[in-house]
């Protein structure tokens, strides 16, 4: 069986920088043992990357929070998850879902797609939708337990609509 786990976005402004919220550092441990879960297969990650020019985007005028800029701290993978994903395949992507991603992914004959990390409403969503046009014979997984939004009537919703998608959720 051929399997694929995708971190998205377990950076560190997102735990505790800029748009940082208290159930985000607790998902990690539980990403460290699905990372550990995977260890015999294909592991990649997304980073959300910005650069000093981020208020002028469209992004920026919209969620006017500067994070995840290029060559800072909080551009970083948070916690132990940057060891264990060290020198691991990534995607930067400057806005939700990785057009670089899907790309990548494109015909590849997984079994299994598996995604966790942040944010279950903005990238974690769009980035499972990537996988599945990408993938549509794969089975395309979010562990609703190593994701979370700072809100948590948003998280709820993105689940909901993720099933819809035929995207299962555990």
């Amino acid at each position: 069986m051929k399997k694929l786990l995708i971190v998205v976005d377990y950076q560190n402004d997102f735990v505790n920088g800029s748009l940082g919220f208290p159930l985000a550092q607790k998902l990690e441990d539980g990403i460290a043992a699905k990372i550990e879960e995977y260890k015999n297969d294909e592991i990649i990650y997304t980073l959300d990357t910005h650069y000093e020019n981020y208020a002028d985007t469209q992004e920026g005028k919209n969620l006017p929070v500067s994070h995840c800029i290029k060559g800072t701290n909080g551009h970083k993978l948070y916690g132990k998850i940057q060891k264990l994903l060290e020198g691991r395949r990534y995607f930067e992507k400057n806005t939700f879902p990785s057009l670089e991603l899907g790309k990548y992914l494109e015909g590849k004959d997984y079994d299994i797609i598996e995604l966790c990390g942040l944010v279950s409403n903005i990238c974690v969503i769009s980035n499972a939708v990537i996988a599945k046009a990408a993938c549509p014979e794969a089975q395309i997984i979010v562990d609703s337990a190593l994701t979370a939004s700072a809100d948590s009537e948003l998280n709820q919703k993105a689940i909901d609509v993720m099933k819809g998608l035929q995207i299962t959720v555990k």
